[in-house]
């Protein structure tokens, strides 16, 4: 499409608006999100995006259209793994429950930033180099692969930016409510909170390595690919507190993102075949092969989602595996005095998951017993969350 110059100012000057108004109207107050609220605004921005879609749709063209929505849905199926991934570095860190929508808040405005910058980078290889589709279809075919790997659950959980970020950033051993920075024995310290940021924002610097790639796939139209980029960011945070229980149930989405990745990895590899001028390859001409239609493409993707994501709900093992992640956040946290503060109906509201948890694991059949790692540490995690609690309870009582 071309895009004039003001309505590519207005794009950015709305996405920008977007953002501040989830700072200044949700996030800047520390709160934990209820259920409803986070369905609202989570259907909220969801709209928004269709919205956008049909404007294109409308003004663009129907190619156009069905780019953006192409890349949307990939981009925010990727989202959804990479809040997996978010999940798992706010629970190491124990970040206290309120203030994980600043964290939240703060990665989503680092992967705008981070994918920005990548996107053009992307744009000026791809205008000089064709070559540069190859590139990006190894990229996707490798980080298929990656995905469906065994024991891939852990993924991002102690990558290497985590690991860099806790030997060189020396911090307080208590966050500061949500500041970077305190006082502790008469000395200014770092908190916790900075590297809860750091390894978010580095995390998201290795996500977009693979989303970037994946929508080039799909259009190559800049301002398509970057639409749709910021559009499936907003509203992670509030979809983050909405799936936040189901996130360990969608045990085969990984499957499902893998076969897209694969299947726009193969895309790109036919593209590049298509427009060829590696001296090496068809002595550097353009080689004649099928290419894949927008359509199709739209079509694969969203069946590949719909199945790998009603396969993890309906499945015995998905429950199961849910109900054994989240009874071991649940404790962990729970023993983390500072996680949920003075919110008593948090704190029970969170004992009373970790209790329907422990009794789904201890009537599981032996073949799912066999899934909990380290079952005899799991056991006594809990264990040490019955006796917090009824430490609290005494305190309370006497109180």
């Amino acid at each position: 499409m071309n895009i004039s110059p003001v309505l590519w100012g207005l794009t950015v000057a709305v996405i920008i608006a977007l953002v501040l108004f989830d700072f200044f109207f949700h996030v800047r107050k520390a709160h934990i999100p209820t259920l409803r609220e986070a369905a609202v605004w989570s259907a909220f921005y969801v709209g928004i995006a269709i919205l956008f879609g049909l404007g294109v749709l409308v003004f663009g063209g129907t190619k156009p259209g069905l780019e953006y929505f192409a890349g949307y849905v990939t981009e925010k199926a990727l989202s959804v793994d990479n809040l997996f991934v978010f999940l798992v570095i706010i629970g190491s860190f124990a970040v206290p429950r309120a203030d994980q929508q600043k964290v939240l808040l703060f990665g989503i405005v680092f992967a705008l930033i981070a994918r920005t910058g990548l996107i053009f980078v992307g744009a000026a290889l791809i205008n000089a180099f064709a070559w540069v589709f190859y590139l990006f279809a190894l990229i996707l075919l490798l980080t298929a692969g990656q995905l469906i790997k065994p024991d891939d659950d852990d993924r991002g959980a102690d990558n290497l930016v985590i690991r860099l970020a806790r030997r060189f950033l020396r911090t307080t051993d208590d966050y500061d409510g949500d500041k970077l920075f305190t006082v502790e024995n008469g000395k200014r310290m770092l908190t916790p909170m900075l590297l809860v940021m750091v390894a978010i924002g580095g995390t998201d610097l290795l996500f977009a390595l693979d989303s970037i790639p994946a929508i080039f796939g799909l259009t190559q139209d800049v301002y398509i690919v970057f639409t749709a980029t910021a559009f499936s960011l907003l509203g992670l945070r509030q979809l983050y507190f909405l799936i936040d229980g189901l996130l360990d149930r969608l045990i085969y989405l990984h499957f499902g993102l893998a076969a897209i990745l694969a299947f726009i990895g193969v895309k790109l590899f036919l593209h590049a075949l298509h427009e060829n001028n590696v001296p090496f390859i068809n002595d550097g001409e353009p080689v004649n092969v099928v290419e894949v239609s927008t359509p199709v493409s739209l079509g694969v993707i969203i069946t590949l989602l719909l199945v790998t994501t009603v396969a993890s709900l309906v499945s015995p093992k998905g429950r199961v595996k849910n109900a054994i992640g989240s009874a071991q956040r649940h404790a962990t946290t729970y023993l983390n005095k500072t996680y949920y503060g003075e919110d008593a109906a948090e704190r029970e509201k969170a004992f009373a998951k970790l209790c329907a948890e422990e009794q789904q694991i201890k009537q599981m059949p032996p073949k799912y017993r066999a899934m909990i790692r380290r079952e005899d540490d799991l056991m006594d995690l809990l264990r040490r969350a019955h006796a917090e609690h009824d430490r609290y309870l005494a305190e309370e009582k006497s109180t």
